[in-house]
């Protein structure tokens, strides 16, 4: 089992920057592919970003490119998203997510095995 905690969000305004964190326990994800993912109040989750085992591949959407960066520190057990020129549309709950199975950089978040709990990232106008 992996145990995933979000952690950085938080009230911004726009064109400002966060950083979030996610923290993982219960199993090294070192081996793993992590994504991001956020889901806008009253929408559907979407995929945000998407980083391989070893680091050297990123995958974003387009909604994000050029603005996020994903990254992670093996050694830590953890997987950061600096976020900036942030939107008051980047509104939502970002979740980090684990996929222990495909080993694929993928946007389906039907692909992904664990999942935080979630953190609220707010971009007022």
């Amino acid at each position: 089992q992996v145990q995933l905690v979000e952690s950085g969000g938080g009230l911004v305004q726009a064109g400002g920057s966060l950083r979030l964190s996610c923290a993982a326990s219960g199993r090294s994800v070192s081996i793993y592919v992590v994504g991001w993912f956020r889901q806008p109040p009253g929408k559907e989750r979407e995929f945000v970003a998407a980083i391989s085992w070893t680091g050297g591949s990123t995958y974003y959407a387009d909604s994000v490119k050029g603005r996020f960066t994903i990254s992670r520190d093996n050694a830590k057990n953890t997987v950061s998203l600096e976020m900036s020129s942030l939107k008051p549309e980047d509104t939502a709950v970002y979740y980090c997510a684990v996929d222990a199975t495909w080993g694929r950089l993928s946007p389906a978040k039907n692909d992904y095995d664990y999942w935080g709990q979630g953190t609220q990232v707010t971009v007022s106008s």
